[in-house]
């Protein structure tokens, strides 16, 4: 959902919006099951979806009307087989006030294609503004830009991975409030965050450089140093999404090319913040490696009992929020992204980092995503304050082992 503040032409949001939507092939993917062969006939060719329009304010509507509508728009399902994969809807909300829900099946759209597709649409807004005509050049069709590996060398890659992980736990001890039987939790969740100072980001980022290492890669080490304080837990496995666009040709081409890679961490006793970022580092580095071997065959070996509509390997995922605070439009008029509806997650714990420069510095953001069936907030509250114990002791206790204190001290 973005929202539009200023003098916005809902006519040229919505044809901009229209344009990009038929544009982009996976935009238009049709999936039907073939009850007879078992395969699945994926076609493009089918008509884009549509880009409505609302206005809120000449009918009247109030702010809970409009909450409701904005949650139909985003949770009506798709059918795979007779619909596209996307479809838009323009509200004007007052004179300065303007929404632009655009809905997607992650089956042919990923975090990637969001910035594409935000940008394609602010973009033709723009020229369209200036009387500028769209370009009606259809995007690369997504089928043609990627290709499985021989199978010989996925073979041997696969095993490479399956060897890397192996021995690892494939749960993480979390303080859970609630264990719902198998099949019993639900994806309904909340978030809660903590942002780090300046101050304390800036220390924290200056260890994490000289080790060379990210501010994904810190949280990853922040986060399995608070998690082996609480449980004594010292070997991790951590999911996370990885973009699946090595290939420059799929740089621009808006589709499911993500995947997911899994890291292994792991500390001892004697382990100090510093080993721990390093290790860290090394974790992310091994499981960028792999960044093309599938995760299905690597978690069938691992985790052949699994039930396939869950996480395969680790109830946890970190990763980085990268979505812009707003994106300029025209001369009084900014686009910023509306994160206040419903949070769903399939992972026990979403970790998410992000980093904001300030006028006197950066920042680091923590947010957790987290199922409500599970936790309590007060128990993510005081993780998320293990979170920021540990980012304490990695900038000013560099060298003293992780594991040196409690994880209430």
């Amino acid at each position: 959902m973005l929202e539009f503040t200023g003098q916005i032409d809902n006519a040229i949001l919505a044809e901009s919006a229209g344009h990009a939507l038929n544009r982009h092939p996976a935009l238009r993917s049709r999936f039907r099951l073939d009850l007879g062969t078992q395969r699945v006939e994926y076609r493009t060719d089918g008509p884009p979806g549509e880009v409505g329009f609302i206005d809120a304010q000449a009918d009247g509507w109030s702010a809970d009307e409009l909450d409701r509508l904005v949650g139909v728009l985003c949770w009506t399902p798709f059918d795979l087989a007779e619909e596209a994969q996307a479809r838009g809807e323009v509200i004007k909300v007052d004179d300065t006030t303007t929404l632009l829900v655009l809905t997607m099946h992650h089956i042919s759209f990923d975090g990637w294609s969001r910035h594409l597709l935000v940008n394609e649409i602010i973009a033709g807004y723009q020229a369209l503004r200036r009387g500028e005509a769209l370009d009606p050049t259809p995007s690369a069709h997504p089928a043609g830009l990627v290709g499985p590996p021989p199978a010989d060398v996925t073979a041997q890659r696969v095993a490479e991975a399956v060897d890397r992980l192996r021995g690892a736990p494939l749960t993480v001890t979390l303080p859970y409030d609630r264990c719902p039987a198998p099949g019993e939790s639900s994806v309904l969740g909340a978030n809660l965050s903590i942002e780090l100072d300046e101050e304390l980001t800036g220390k924290v980022m200056a260890v994490a450089a000289q080790e060379g290492s990210t501010p994904f890669m810190t949280a990853v080490a922040l986060l399995a140093g608070t998690l082996s304080r609480y449980s004594g837990q010292r070997d991790f496995l951590f999911a996370f999404g990885w973009p699946g666009r090595e290939d420059p040709a799929t740089a621009d081409a808006i589709g499911m090319f993500m995947s997911t890679l899994v890291l292994r961490v792991g500390l001892d006793e004697t382990t100090t913040w510093r080993e721990l970022v390093r290790n860290a580092r090394i974790g992310a580095l091994e499981a960028f490696m792999d960044c093309d071997v599938p995760l299905e065959p690597i978690a069938t070996a691992l985790n052949p009992g699994r039930h396939v509509i869950w996480p395969p390997l680790t109830p946890v995922l970190v990763n980085v929020d990268d979505l812009p605070l707003e994106l300029p439009v025209a001369p009084g008029v900014t686009c910023r992204y509306r994160l206040d509806g419903p949070v769903h997650t399939k992972y026990d714990l979403d970790l998410f980092v992000r980093s904001d420069d300030g006028e006197h510095g950066s920042r680091l953001t923590l947010a957790i995503d987290y199922p409500t069936d599970l936790f309590d907030a007060a128990t993510i509250e005081t993780l998320l304050s293990g979170l920021r114990r540990s980012a304490v002791d990695l900038a000013y206790s560099t060298e003293e082992p992780c594991c040196a204190r409690p994880a209430d001290s």
